[in-house]
């Protein structure tokens, strides 16, 4: 298995900024993955994304220098085992409130004697030689529990010491939610804040590199300086959209009298 450049960005204390694909197109995720991301991200939760559409956006991105991570669904060994044997180089797992939800993860995203992972990567092996792929597999993919619940950051310590967790990702929508307040990216509630600054603690305890989803890229560069290695910029609907829209505005600024 080819090295994950994700993870060695991380060891060389740098930070990573990371695309987002919602759009089930390998053309759109190809032209994703030519913009300077480093990592990129399949969404099979909350994206238009399905198993067979995310195998067509790793192969459009498989000559493109970008780690592919996936978003699975929920935190089921079926789906985490085939998203990895489809290529994927992490796992984002929504939902993880606790340190048998994290442990379970951890476990679907091993192979034995670290987890139960089942053999067969029909695709990933061809990031290496068949044979090597499983000897380092366990080395290279990312385990990334996200924590978007009070549940979740209250449990954070537990959670973090499950041996096997490479990083986090907070999910600020579903985090507000459960605070019982608006859901929404880049927050600015102070004990949102506050709940931030907990998670950096901790992970900066245990050498675990922190990402976070935000929506607008002044934001993500604040959090890169508050200390988080990983940030995603809204997603590849959501940048389409706001580039058509500032286009058309743009038109009639100039031309405003023919409207």
């Amino acid at each position: 298995m080819a090295d994950n450049k994700l993870k060695e960005r991380w060891k060389a204390g740098k930070a990573a900024v990371n695309g987002w694909l919602a759009i089930p197109s390998g053309f759109s995720a190809e032209v994703m993955a030519q913009c300077g991301w480093d990592s990129v991200t399949v969404d099979m939760q909350h994206g238009v994304q399905d198993y067979q559409t995310m195998v067509q956006c790793f192969q459009a991105m498989d000559r493109l220098p970008v780690t592919r991570l996936v978003r699975v669904p929920w935190n089921e060994p079926g789906i985490i085992g085939k998203a990895l044997d489809g290529g994927a180089y992490g796992i984002i797992c929504p939902m993880i409130n606790s340190p048998e939800e994290a442990r379970a993860l951890v476990t679907a995203c091993r192979y034995p004697p670290l987890g139960q992972r089942s053999n067969g990567p029909i695709r990933a092996a061809m990031y290496g030689a068949a044979s090597d792929y499983q000897k380092t597999a366990n080395d290279e993919i990312l385990v990334i529990p996200m924590i978007e619940t009070r549940q979740a950051v209250e449990s954070i310590d537990a959670i973090l010491d499950v041996p096997g967790i490479d990083s986090i990702y907070v999910g600020p929508s579903d985090l507000a939610f459960s605070l019982g307040k608006t859901p929404k990216l880049d927050s600015e509630d102070s004990e949102q804040l506050g709940m931030y600054e907990t998670l950096l603690a901790a992970c900066r305890k245990r050498g675990i590199y922190p990402g976070i989803h935000c929506g607008v890229p002044a934001y993500a560069a604040r959090m890169i300086r508050m200390g988080f290695r990983l940030t995603t910029i809204a997603n590849d609907s959501g940048l389409m959209a706001k580039a058509a829209r500032e286009a058309v505005a743009a038109v009639w600024n100039e031309v405003g009298e023919l409207r």
